[in-house]
């Protein structure tokens, strides 16, 4: 058994794009998945695959075949593609166990995001925002993501994320770390 924790980008917020709890439960399992749990109405999904494959290897081609099932069922569902990252379980445990700001991770995890994209983001483009930018941001790209401490809160950073998203080389969705060690919590569950 295979266990994917499952990111949407810009549902729930400010009223835009919504995608109800038990609509993205429910296409999950018109794709074939099976446990989906949400958590905090914000697009994030936990969801197991081939519950008969002992092994639980999260292979590229399983990955592939899980985002493309539950990308037809959400727009069968939802009327409406929404763009959405898969992650593995075993990935995500090795994102949170390289967080390059540890310090922020424990005393600060509002403050930290972690930005995953569909494509592994461009570490020069990152390396080069966070040169350049004068704001206290601390930004590193590590394991083709993007971590951001925001220093003085996420609502008064000047670092949005159309600039990330340019940096990276790629669209991404951001989540804090409380909401990524809790999707890391249920997709070991």
């Amino acid at each position: 058994m295979t266990t994917y924790v499952v990111l949407l980008r810009g549902v729930n917020v400010g009223g835009h794009r919504r995608v109800a709890a038990a609509d993205l439960r429910a296409g999950a399992q018109d794709a074939g998945l099976h446990d989906a749990r949400t958590y905090a109405n914000s697009g994030n999904l936990v969801v197991t695959d081939d519950p008969d494959d002992p092994t639980g290897a999260a292979s590229a081609q399983a990955t592939d075949r899980v985002t493309d099932a539950l990308e037809a069922a959400l727009a069968d569902r939802l009327g409406t593609r929404v763009p959405f990252v898969v992650v593995p379980g075993p990935r995500l445990a090795r994102l949170v166990e390289a967080v390059p700001f540890p310090d922020a991770a424990r005393d600060e995890p509002a403050r930290l995001l972690l930005h995953v994209g569909p494509q592994d983001v461009d570490a020069d483009g990152v390396a080069a925002l966070a040169a350049d930018h004068d704001g206290p941001e601390r930004v590193v790209a590590a394991q083709g993501v993007l971590y951001v401490h925001h220093v003085d809160g996420v609502g008064r950073s000047r670092l949005t994320g159309d600039r990330i998203d340019r940096a990276a080389g790629t669209w991404t969705t951001g989540r804090n770390w409380r909401t990524v060690t809790r999707l890391l919590e249920m997709a070991s569950a």
